[in-house]
C-alpha cells in the first residue's frame, strides 16, 4: 500500500508538473521568444479554466452556462476566449516596455479576478464551479482515471511543444527574437514590430488557457482559490527562468524541477511547529527563491540554455 501511494503520488505531482510545462511552455513564447514581460499569467490561466468549465458542465442555475459539451469542445473555448482576453490586453498595453507591460499585465490580471470572485451569475463568485468533468470520466474511476489524464496532460504537452518548437525555428521565429534582441534594427528592416507583438502574445494567452482548462478537469472543482497569483504567476517564472528561458525543453525539465521541489518543501514544511504552518508557503517561496539563485549563479541561462538553430545554407 505504501509503494501504491508513493506510485500515485508522484503521478498527481507530474500531471500538476505537465500543466505547468504548457504555462511554461506559453510565457516562455511570450518572454523567452518576444521579450514581453507577462505578469498576469493568472488572469488568462483563470480565464482558460472558467471558460472550459462552463462550456463542459451540466446544466446549472448558479453560474452561466452548464452546456455539457465534450471536454475537447471545452479546452478549445479555454484557448479561444483566452486568446481573444489576450488580444484585447494587448491592443492595449502591448507597445508598453518591460516593467510597463508588466504593471499592466498585474493590474489586469486583478481585474480578471475580481470579474470572477464578484459576478456570480457568471461564475457563482467565491463558491466556485463543481461537477467539472474529466476525460473518460464515464469509463475509469479512482486512481485508474488519474493515470488517464496523466496520458492527456503529457499528450496536451507534447502537442504544445511541437507547436512552440515549429514557431521557434519558423522564419516568424527568428523575426521574433530580432526584435526581442533589437528593436530598433528590426524596425529599420521594415518589420511591424507591434503585430509580431500582438501575435506572440496572443499565442502565448491561448496556451496558457489550455493549462487553465486542464487544471479544471484535473481537480474537478474550481473557484478563485485556484489562480492565485503565487501559485500561476511567480511559481511559473521561477520555472523558466530555472530551466533556460528561450528553449522549449528547458520549459519543460524547468517545471517538473521545481513543482517537484515545491511538493518536497510541502512535506518539510509539515513538520514545523503548529505556529509555523500557518506561515508555510511564505517559507516554501523562500525555499524556491533561494533554490533560483543557486540555479542561476551555477547555470546563468538555466538548466537548458536558449541554443539558436543552425540556419541551413542551401
Amino acid at each position: 500500500m505504501e509503494l501504491t501511494g508513493l506510485i500515485f503520488y508522484i503521478v498527481s505531482i507530474l500531471i500538476a508538473g505537465g500543466i505547468y510545462a504548457v504555462l511554461c511552455l506559453a510565457l516562455n513564447v511570450q518572454w523567452g521568444m518576444g521579450g514581453l514581460f507577462n505578469a498576469g499569467i493568472a488572469g488568462f490561466f483563470a480565464v482558460g479554466a472558467y471558460a472550459s468549465a462552463i462550456v463542459t458542465t451540466a446544466v446549472s442555475s448558479k453560474h452561466l452556462g452548464g452546456f455539457g459539451l465534450p471536454i475537447p469542445f471545452g479546452l478549445a473555448a479555454a484557448m479561444i476566449v483566452a486568446g481573444i482576453t489576450g488580444w484585447v490586453v494587448a491592443k492595449i498595453c502591448v507597445r508598453l516596455k518591460s516593467d510597463y507591460l508588466a504593471m499592466a499585465s498585474v493590474g489586469i490580471a486583478e481585474i480578471l479576478r475580481l470579474v470572477i470572485v464578484n459576478e456570480s451569475w457568471l461564475t457563482n463568485g467565491s463558491l466556485g464551479i463543481a461537477g467539472v468533468p474529466r476525460p473518460f470520466g464515464n469509463l475509469v474511476q479512482g486512481r485508474e482515471a488519474d493515470l488517464v489524464y496523466l496520458a492527456v496532460v503529457w499528450a496536451c504537452v507534447i502537442g504544445v511543444y511541437i507547436l512552440c518548437q515549429r514557431l521557434y525555428v519558423s522564419p516568424w521565429g527568428r523575426t521574433l527574437r530580432a526584435i526581442r534582441d533589437n528593436e530598433d534594427s528590426a524596425r529599420a528592416a521594415g518589420k511591424d514590430v507591434d503585430w509580431f507583438r500582438l501575435q506572440t502574445f496572443v499565442i502565448g494567452c491561448a496556451i496558457m488557457g489550455l493549462a487553465g482548462g486542464l487544471s479544471a478537469h484535473y481537480f474537478k472543482f474550481l473557484s478563485p482559490s485556484a489562480t492565485e497569483p503565487l501559485l500561476v504567476t511567480f511559481l511559473v517564472w521561477v520555472m523558466l527562468m530555472a530551466g533556460g528561458s528561450g528553449n522549449n525543453k528547458g520549459a519543460i525539465v524547468g517545471a517538473i524541477v521545481i513543482w517537484f521541489i515545491w511538493s518536497a518543501t510541502e512535506i518539510f514544511t509539515s513538520q514545523l511547529p503548529p505556529e509555523w504552518i500557518t506561515r508555510s508557503s511564505y517559507i516554501r517561496m523562500l525555499l524556491v527563491g533561494l533554490l533560483l539563485q543557486f540555479v542561476l549563479q551555477k547555470f546563468r541561462s538555466g538548466l537548458i540554455p536558449e541554443k539558436s538553430p543552425k540556419i541551413r545554407s542551401d
